[in-house]
C-alpha cells in the first residue's frame, strides 16, 4: 500500500523479476538469493491493464494459454478439464463464449488472472487489481485472491486505498511512503503499530485511509520519519502475526520459518482446493532446465497461427476494411486511368498511375502497422514475461499469419488497377506487376512494423509520414536519376521505391514492348494527323532515367531489402523487450 508515487509498482516489478535494469541489491527467497530464471518459472505477473485477446472468446483465450502453458504431454481432456475448474472458480463459466472484448471491468480482471492461473504458478503478483473497478467488483476480486492464497498460494498485491472491509481481508501489509517502509507487519496489528509510534488511528476512521494519509505527508513529514522509524524501514518482525516467534530465531532462517507457518495456516484454513489431478497435471512439468518455455517452439507457432488466424478472420480493421479499402482505391484509379496502358499519347499518365499505385500500397500498409502493432505490444511484453511463448515464435508467427491477407488484398487491388487501366494482356508482365506490388507491399508492412515496435501511436503516426517522404523524393520519380545530384545520389540505394518504379516500369515498357496505340487527332485546320512523342517505350524509358532490363535485378534487391528489414524489426523487438525491463 502507499499513495502515488510512492514506488508500488516499482517494487512489484523488482520483486516479480519484470525490472532487472538499474536495480542494485539481493532479492531473497526463503533466505536464498533468487535464480530469476527458477522464479519467474513458479510465479506470474499480471500487470494493471488487462491484456487480453480482445476478438477471442473466454474459453478461446483459456484454450491457448493452456496449450502455450502446459506440457504437450497433458492431453486435450485434462486441459479442458483445468479450463472448467479455473472458470467455475471464478465465476466466468457463464461468460466462456463471451468475447474478452464484450466483458465487463471485473471480468476482464478475473480473466487476467485465470489466463495465468492455468500452470498453477507458486507466487502471483498482480498490479493494481482493484484499479477502474465499482465497489462490488473490487470485493469480488480480493475474495478470489483470497481464495486463491488459500489454495496454498501466495499473493501479492499493489493496492491504493481500500475500504476497511477490503484492508481486513489481506494477511500481510507492507505501507511504502516516497520509497521507505512505514509499516510492515499484520493488518490487524496495524492500529496498535500506529499507536506505539505515537500515531493514534482516530475513533471510527478507517486505519487504511488513515495510514495513507500519514504516508501522504498529510500531517507534516516528521510523521512519515517517524513510522519509517518505528518499522525499522521494513527490517522489525514485531508486527508481524507470529513475529515474537520470528524475533528468537537466526536471522538467516527467519524468512524460511515465516514461510512455512503462514503456508500452513493458510493450508489449515482451507476451504476451497485445487483437486489433486489439476496440482499433479500442472506441476509435473515445472522445472524443465533450458528454455523458460514449457513447451517446444514448433508448438508455440502452431498455436500462436491458429489465434492468430482467429484474430484476422474477426478483426474489421486488419481484414475487412483492408480488403474493401483496396477495392475501392483500385477501381477508383481504374476509372480515372481507364484504358491508357496502351495510349501511346497518354505514357506520361501512365507512369504517374505506377507511381501513385506504389504510394497506396506503401502508405496504406505503413501506417496500418504503426496504428496496430503497439497494442500487440502490450500483449507480448506481458505474455513473453509470463513465459507462454518465446520472441521469436511470436515473430514467425504473425509473419506467416498475416501473408494471406496481405497477399490477397495486395493481389485483388493490382489486378483491378492493371486491367481496368488496360495494360498489356501478357501473364508475365502481369506476374511482373504482382511481383513488385507484394514486395512493395511487404516491406512497407516491414517498415511500419519497426516504427510501431519502437515508438508509441503518437510518435508513430508523425515518424511513418515523415519517413516517406525521403523515400518518395529518392525512388527517381520527381527528380530522375539522371538528374540527381551526386552527393544525394547514395539516398537512391536505400530507397525501395527507387526499385519498385523501375521493376514495375521494367514489367509495363521494358523486355522489347511494341509500338504503343498512337490515335487519330485533329489539327487547328481540321486535318487528320498521328503524332505520340513517346510511342516507342525505349523513348519513355530514357526520358525518365530507368531501364527495363533490370526487372530480376530489382527484385533481388526488393527481396534483400525484406529479409535485412524482418531481421532488423526482430531486434529491434528484442531490443525494445529488453529496455522495458
Amino acid at each position: 500500500m502507499g499513495p502515488s508515487g510512492a514506488g508500488k509498482s516499482t517494487l512489484m516489478d523488482i520483486l516479480s523479476g519484470y525490472r532487472i535494469s538499474g536495480v542494485s541489491g539481493v532479492v531473497a527467497v526463503d533466505g536464498k538469493e533468487r535464480d530469476l530464471d527458477e522464479f519467474r518459472r513458479q510465479s506470474c505477473y499480471i500487470t494493471q491493464d488487462d491484456r487480453l485477446q480482445a476478438l477471442l472468446t473466454v474459453q478461446e483465450n483459456m484454450r491457448a494459454a493452456a496449450d502455450l502453458k502446459l506440457h504437450v504431454s497433458v492431453s486435450a481432456f485434462q486441459k479442458n478439464q483445468i479450463i472448467n475448474e479455473i472458470l467455475s472458480t471464478l465465476g466466468l463459466s457463464s461468460s466462456r463464449n463471451t468475447r474478452a472484448g464484450d466483458l465487463s471491468g471485473g471480468q476482464k480482471k478475473r480473466l487476467s488472472i485465470a489466463l495465468e492461473l492455468v500452470n498453477n504458478p507458486l507466487v502471483m503478483f498482480l498490479d493494481e487489481p482493484t484499479t477502474g473497478l465499482d465497489s462490488s467488483s473490487c470485493s469480488q476480486c480480493v475474495k478470489l485472491l483470497k481464495i486463491l492464497a488459500r489454495q496454498g498460494r501466495t499473493i501479492v498485491c499493489t493496492i491504493h486505498q481500500p475500504s476497511a472491509s477490503l484492508f481486513q481481508q489481506f494477511d500481510h501489509v507492507y505501507v511504502l511512503s516516497q520509497g521507505r517502509c512505514a509499516y510492515q507487519g499484520s493488518t490487524g496489528r496495524l492500529v496498535p503499530y500506529l499507536a506505539a509510534v505515537d500515531l493514534p488511528c482516530p475513533l471510527y476512521h478507517n486505519p487504511a485511509d488513515y495510514v495513507i494519509e500519514l504516508a501522504s505527508a498529510d500531517y507534516g513529514p516528521d510523521k512519515v520519519a517517524l513510522m519509517v522509524e518505528g518499522s525499522g524501514n521494513g527490517r522489525s518482525l514485531q508486527w508481524f502475526e507470529d513475529g515474537e516467534t520470528l524475533a528468537l530465531l537466526p536471522s538467516s532462517t527467519q524468512p524460511v520459518a515465516r514461510k512455512s507457518r503462514r503456508a500452513g495456516s493458510l493450508m489449515r484454513r482451507a476451504s476451497t482446493t485445487i483437486p489433486e489431478k489439476f496440482r499433479e497435471i500442472t506441476q509435473k512439468k515445472k522445472k524443465c532446465p533450458g528454455n523458460l518455455q514449457e513447451t517446444s517452439t514448433w508448438n508455440q507457432i502452431k498455436v500462436l497461427l491458429h489465434r492468430g488466424y482467429l484474430k484476422i478472420i474477426r478483426d474489421t480493421t486488419l481484414t475487412h476494411m483492408r480488403l474493401i479499402v483496396n477495392a475501392m482505391v483500385g477501381l477508383m484509379l481504374g476509372v480515372l486511368f481507364f484504358r491508357l496502358g496502351n495510349d501511346g499519347s497518354r505514357t506520361l499518365q501512365n507512369y504517374n498511375l505506377i507511381f501513385s499505385v506504389l504510394v497506396h500500397q506503401m502508405s496504406t500498409n505503413m501506417m496500418l502497422s504503426i496504428l496496430t502493432f503497439p497494442t500487440e505490444m502490450s500483449s507480448l511484453i506481458k505474455e513473453h514475461f509470463n513465459r507462454w511463448y518465446s520472441l521469436k515464435s511470436f515473430y514467425l508467427s504473425i509473419t506467416i499469419s498475416d501473408l494471406p491477407v496481405c497477399i490477397l488484398s495486395c493481389t485483388l487491388f493490382s489486378v483491378i488497377v492493371y486491367f481496368m487501366t488496360g495494360q498489356p494482356t501478357d501473364l508475365t508482365r502481369l506476374a511482373m506487376f504482382l511481383t513488385i506490388s507484394q514486395l512493395n507491399t511487404l516491406i512497407s508492412q516491414t517498415i511500419g512494423l519497426m516504427i510501431g515496435a519502437i515508438f508509441n501511436i503518437t510518435n508513430g503516426t508523425f515518424i511513418g509520414p515523415t519517413l516517406t517522404v525521403p523515400l518518395m523524393m529518392f525512388s527517381g520519380f520527381s527528380v530522375n536519376l539522371r538528374d540527381m545530384p551526386a552527393y544525394l545520389y547514395w539516398g537512391t540505394y536505400v530507397s525501395y521505391l527507387r526499385f519498385a518504379l523501375e521493376g514495375m516500369v521494367g514489367a509495363v515498357y521494358g523486355m522489347d514492348r511494341q509500338l504503343l496505340d498512337c490515335p487519330l487527332e485533329l489539327d487547328d485546320s481540321g486535318a487528320l494527323f498521328s503524332y505520340c512523342h513517346y510511342r516507342h517505350p525505349t523513348k519513355m524509358l530514357h526520358e525518365v532515367a530507368l531501364r527495363g532490363d533490370q526487372f530480376w535485378f530489382n527484385t533481388g534487391v526488393l527481396c534483400g531489402m525484406y529479409l535485412v528489414g524482418r531481421v532488423a524489426a526482430y531486434l529491434l523487438l528484442r531490443w525494445k523487450l529488453s529496455m522495458v525491463r
